[in-house]
């Protein structure tokens, strides 16, 4: 078997479905198919069952499929060392981030790494912050950036942390919050329940939200048009200095502060390309 072959294993178990591995892998149903009965005689086994409801594995084909992941991890293992030994930083580097570091941040930073190692590739993946930190463990990336603080027994590195305020394109009434139309915007479960708690230290009543959005900065675009008041981190709000923003406090007089952080596996540092990255992000975030 070869590196296509374990890609194909994993891909259709995880879709159950041959058409969407097909899509996925950018190869055509019978060509899967065809593939898929070449794995089957090689090992002279059934993998998988085919019903009008998709494919279902056999105890085999389980078996061979949850040792895809591992033999592809050994394989791309095994081409990164090789890459390590040359003189010249090169390879690709494995990105999670999270999308509103994503959106505000990201591209200045890889353009100025680009600049001294010009032979670097990167491959980024933009997802909620509860979802980069699962790649970051798992070895799907080589460095995990989050929003929040996760639990993480490893290699970690506090990049910044920011204050979250409440903006409004008009004067806000903090004590009439509860009765203004507030947006919302979807975010991982750390910030919901911490903007949660806040509340309902302070009010007896839920918010009025009225308008429900999918990310951040649409939801800042909404409060510049007039349509309601938003609770936001504030470095997305830098660019719009004709807000009224005022920042959050606990009940005990603490600023609620989101803070961004660098995850990595301490043993990821052996690779010439991931211990570069990291000790660039820790330059630039520490000027």
């Amino acid at each position: 078997m070869n590196e296509r072959d374990w890609l194909v294993l994993q891909t259709l178990y995880e879709e159950k479905n041959i058409t969407k591995a097909a899509q996925r892998l950018y190869i055509s149903q019978p060509a899967l198919t065809n593939r898929l009965q070449v794995l089957e005689r090689e090992f002279g086994v059934q993998i998988v069952n085919r019903g009008r409801r998709g494919i279902q594995f056999t105890p085999q084909g389980e078996y061979l499929a949850k040792s895809a992941r591992d033999m592809l991890l050994r394989i791309q293992s095994i081409k990164e060392n090789v890459i390590n030994m040359e003189e010249n930083l090169t390879g690709t580097l494995r990105l999670g981030v999270s999308t509103f570091f994503t959106d505000y941040m990201l591209p200045n930073l890889l353009k100025l790494f680009k600049e001294q190692y010009p032979d670097v590739e990167f491959k980024v993946t933009t997802n909620l912050s509860s979802q980069i930190a699962h790649l970051t463990y798992n070895q799907d990336v080589h460095i995990g950036i989050v929003k929040g603080d996760f639990s993480w027994k490893d290699e970690k590195h506090l990049l910044m942390e920011e204050t979250i305020c409440i903006a409004s394109k008009e004067k806000i009434d903090m004590e009439n919050l509860p009765n203004l139309p507030r947006i919302d915007y979807h975010t991982d479960a750390l910030l919901k329940n911490s903007l949660d708690n806040w509340w309902t230290e302070r009010f007896a009543q839920p918010p009025l939200v009225s308008i429900e959005v999918d990310k951040a900065d649409t939801c800042k675009k909404m409060v510049m048009n007039g349509l309601g008041y938003a609770i936001l981190p504030r470095l997305i709000l830098d660019d719009a200095p004709e807000l009224e923003k005022i920042d959050i406090y606990s009940v005990d007089g603490k600023p609620i502060v989101r803070r961004t952080w660098m995850l990595y596996h301490k043993e990821s540092l052996h690779l010439n390309i991931v211990k570069a990255f990291v000790e660039f992000m820790e330059e630039e975030f520490n000027k």
